[in-house]
C-alpha cells in the first residue's frame, strides 16, 4: 500500500469511503450492513488501508456504528475520519463530536471534518470549538469538505492552526480541484481527499452500455446515455492502459488520482472483492505518457 505522509500524519493513498454503510438509498440490503460492511472494513485493514471515512449523516449514524464495531479490536491500525453536518447550532459542535466518538467506540477522532460550508456554521463560530476539541484530546486533526480555497483558508485562519484536509469531488471527469485546491495543498503540506474517485462507478466502464439500476446513480445526469457516449474515448483508453498493467479501468482511474502528490482517494466498496481491487490500484504505476493521455481525454 502506498501512503501519503504530510502534516504529521501517515495515511493510505487508497482509503475506504463508507457512505453506503447503513444507507438505504444504495439498495445493498440488511445483510450487507449486518455482515459484509464489517468484513470490508476488516479486510481493508489487513491490506494496509488505514483511512476509514464516515460521517454522522451517513445512515443517520448507522455508518459510524458499523465502522465502530468493525474496528473495535483494531484501533491502533485506523486513521478514523468522520464529519459533522452543518445543521442545528454551532455551539453543538462539541456535543456532536462526542456522540460521533461514542458511535465509533473511540476516545479520539483522528480527523473531524466540517461536511459542507454553511452560513449556519461559519468558521468564526465552528473553528474555535474545533480547536477546543483538539486541546481536550477528543480530536487530533481538523478538516473540511466541499470547501473552495477561500473557504478552506478562512477555516484555517479561524482555527489558528492547519486545517489538514479538504474532502472534495475529484476524479477523471471532475478535475476542478486541480485549479486551486491541489496546488495550495501541495505547497502547504495539506491533503486532498478525493471522494467519488470513480464517479460512483462511471469510470469502471461497467455502465458504459447499460443504465444503472441503483437509485443514487440513476438520479445523476453523469449516467445519462448522452454523457456515457461522450466518455467512450476515455473509457476505451482506461481499458487499453489497464490491459498493459493487468488492471481494470477502475484501478487505472484510481492510480491516475493517487499519482498526484498530497492526494488520497476514498472509494466505497460493495463487496470485499471490490475493496481488494481498489486497494490493488495503489500498486499500479502509470507512465508519464499514460497519465498525459488520460489528461488529454478528460480535459
Amino acid at each position: 500500500m502506498k501512503y501519503v505522509e504530510t502534516g504529521g500524519v501517515r495515511i493510505s493513498a487508497i482509503g475506504l469511503g463508507t457512505w453506503q454503510f447503513g444507507s438505504s438509498e444504495w439498495g445493498y440490503g440488511a445483510e450487507y450492513n449486518r455482515v459484509e460492511a464489517g468484513n470490508i472494513v476488516r479486510r481493508a485493514l489487513e491490506l494496509g488501508i488505514n483511512l476509514i471515512d464516515t460521517a454522522e449523516f451517513y445512515g443517520f449514524g448507522r455508518s459510524e456504528r458499523i465502522v465502530g464495531k468493525a474496528i473495535r479490536d483494531h484501533r491502533s491500525e485506523v486513521f478514523i475520519a468522520t464529519k459533522i453536518f452543518p445543521i442545528g447550532l454551532a455551539f453543538m459542535t462539541g456535543w456532536r463530536a462526542r456522540r460521533s466518538a461514542r458511535r465509533l467506540g473511540v476516545d479520539r477522532i483522528d480527523l473531524y471534518q466540517l461536511h459542507w460550508p454553511s452560513p449556519l456554521f461559519p468558521p468564526r463560530a465552528t473553528m474555535p470549538r474545533m480547536a477546543r476539541l483538539i486541546e481536550e484530546g477528543l480530536v487530533a486533526h481538523v478538516g473540511v469538505s466541499n470547501h473552495d480555497l477561500r473557504e478552506w483558508q478562512q477555516a484555517e485562519e479561524a482555527l489558528g492552526r492547519p486545517v489538514l484536509s479538504n474532502q472534495v469531488l475529484f476524479n477523471l471527469v471532475d478535475r476542478r480541484p486541480e485549479r486551486e485546491l491541489l496546488p495550495w495543498a501541495q505547497q502547504n503540506g495539506r491533503v486532498i481527499i478525493a471522494y467519488s474517485p470513480l464517479g460512483q462507478g462511471l469510470l469502471s466502464g461497467k455502465y458504459q452500455d447499460s443504465t444503472p439500476t441503483n437509485l443514487v446513480r440513476r438520479r445523476r445526469g453523469s449516467f445519462s446515455t448522452a454523457n456515457r457516449a461522450r466518455l467512450a474515448p476515455l473509457i476505451a483508453a482506461l481499458r487499453e492502459i489497464g490491459s498493459r498493467h493487468g488492471a481494470t479501468p477502475a484501478q487505472i482511474s484510481l492510480a491516475w488520482l493517487i499519482r498526484k502528490p498530497n492526494v488520497v482517494a476514498i472509494p466505497g466498496a460493495s463487496s470485499v472483492r471490490q475493496l481488494e481491487e481498489n486497494a490493488a490500484a495503489s500498486e499500479v504505476v502509470l507512465s508519464d505518457e499514460e497519465s498525459a493521455r488520460l489528461d488529454s481525454l478528460s480535459a
